[in-house]
């Protein structure tokens, strides 16, 4: 009988959990929406219904494993980044999970910046300032809420919340903690100097738990309400993107793009270095899946705008078809028409976040077509990831010799084609778009002793690349340095 690993997919939009074969072949998978909530004493502030998401995945897990034959070896836990919440020691809130989308934590943002300097920030915890990293939450609540910390037992990541409700063991992993802004992170452990800020130390944290070890084991009642064997091993995951980093198998010289509503573009790096152009150019790192090896990364917005376009331009496309927005952006030429399409940039982050850019439309016509305007989005948000990738080149020394795309956005082929065009280097793509997924998979099999290491497990599986090579290559640049002027001319620079 072949071993399964079960995943907990938590977005900030979906949940889902997946059972996946040691092929990397998701054989069963049910998902259900996701969202922050009013808190219920201050309905202007969103929070996470902690309970109501466990309920929402114990149903998913009852349905995932009543479908599937073989035997479920290990469990993983995936999340977003940044939130968490204070426990006591029986696992029970002492506040909940403040949402990243939140607004509350603005205002503490310049205290903590009279105590440390963004530069300082950026050294020792590889983090932009960003209003909701998770360390202003723990300053928000010493100083808003100081009796939130001072009944807890120690403090979870959203993927502790999940496993501590699976096995009833408290853990962190460094690939969550890495989002905080309270890591070391060129020593992969807890500052004790940014942890102070809060009026901590690393002793309110729980014990670490590298990605791929035990952290428990399922109770009974996880395993009545989940439908998991109690007994079976939950193994520490963690932070989405990192997974799908190093689920992309990315060769030596290969950046990898994570793309869904948002991108991420990263690379995996044997040394950190959190230098002074990388701050400049809005640069976050974060801790791999693996020891030894760091993430540098710019976020961007992705198919968030063609979805926004769909709804505008092809309402009578149902939910997930796109075959006739591709069709007829097959039919426009490189260039749109001369439409230049500039993204909004992701707040206090991302390639475009210096510009002051919050997205245009130029050169529009009354003979636009709605095919033109798909097309000058894909190539506009290829455009962006080329401004992306060469910020990664500027900051560490880094030549391209390709991009390996997962994730949703890597089955657009007309996409795939542009950005290889745009980038001037071949774009691959593989038969595991879910690369979250499977990343959390392998961690699951490695914990199970199905494979002894990340590599095994890797080398493993029959990755189906397929590659585009660069076409047009000098239609785009010039259609490069005409977005640059636009997005200077729309930033007023």
């Amino acid at each position: 009988m072949s071993s399964l690993a079960l995943v907990f997919d938590c977005g900030s939009t979906n949940l889902r959990v997946a059972a996946v074969n040691e092929r990397g072949d998701i054989v069963a998978q049910a998902g259900a929406p996701n969202s922050p909530v009013p808190q219920r004493d201050r309905p202007e502030w969103l929070v996470w219904d902690l309970d109501a998401m466990w309920g929402k995945l114990c149903e998913l897990s009852r349905a995932v494993t009543s479908r599937v034959s073989g035997r479920v070896a290990a469990v993983a836990v995936t999340t977003w980044g940044a939130d968490g919440a204070p426990v006591r020691r029986d696992g029970s809130l002492t506040y909940p999970p403040i949402s990243w989308q939140c607004q509350r934590t603005r205002e503490v943002v310049p205290e903590v910046l009279e105590l440390v300097s963004p530069r300082e920030i950026f050294r020792v915890t590889g983090y932009q300032v960003i209003y909701f990293n998770t360390l202003f939450k723990l300053y928000w609540l010493r100083k808003r809420a100081p009796e939130a910390l001072e009944e807890a037992h120690t403090w979870l990541m959203m993927p502790g919340l999940i496993a501590h409700r699976l096995c009833g063991e408290f853990h962190i992993d460094p690939t969550s903690a890495s989002t905080m802004m309270a890591m070391d992170l060129a020593k992969r452990d807890w500052s004790p100097e940014m942890l102070a800020l809060a009026g901590l130390d690393p002793g309110f944290f729980p014990e670490w738990r590298e990605p791929g070890e035990v952290v428990g084991y399922v109770t009974e009642k996880a395993g009545r309400e989940t439908g998991i064997p109690p007994g079976t091993p939950v193994v520490a995951a963690g932070h989405d993107t990192q997974f799908a980093i190093l689920a992309a198998g990315a060769g030596e010289g290969e950046a990898v793009l994570s793309s869904g509503t948002w991108e991420i573009l990263a690379l995996r790096t044997p040394s950190y270095d959190p230098n002074d152009k990388a701050l400049e150019l809005g640069v976050i790192i974060e801790a791999d899946a693996e020891r030894g090896r760091w993430n540098p990364q710019l976020l961007m917005i992705a198919s968030a705008v063609l979805e926004w376009l769909k709804r505008l331009a092809y309402p009578e496309l149902p939910p997930g078809e796109y075959g006739k927005m591709v069709e007829e952006a097959r039919r426009a030429p490189p260039g749109s028409g001369g439409l230049i399409f500039v993204p909004s940039f992701v707040p206090d982050s991302g390639p475009l976040s210096r510009f002051g850019v919050r997205g245009a439309v130029l050169g529009l016509s009354l003979g636009a077509s709605r095919g033109q305007l798909y097309r000058a989005a894909l190539e506009g948000l290829s455009m962006q990831l080329k401004l992306a990738l060469e910020a990664l080149e500027e900051a560490f020394g880094f030549k391209a010799k390709g991009v390996r795309v997962v994730g949703g956005g890597s089955k657009n082929e007309l996409w795939n084609e542009i950005r290889a065009a745009v980038l001037g280097v071949p774009v691959t793509t593989t038969r595991f778009s879910e690369a979250t997924v499977l990343g959390a998979a392998i961690a699951a099999f490695k914990g199970a002793g199905v494979f002894r290491s990340f590599d095994e497990a890797l080398k493993s599986l029959d990755w189906g690349v397929r590659t585009y090579e660069p076409a047009r290559e000098e239609a785009y640049r010039d259609l490069y340095e005409r977005f640059l002027a636009a997005v200077k001319a729309v930033s007023g620079l």
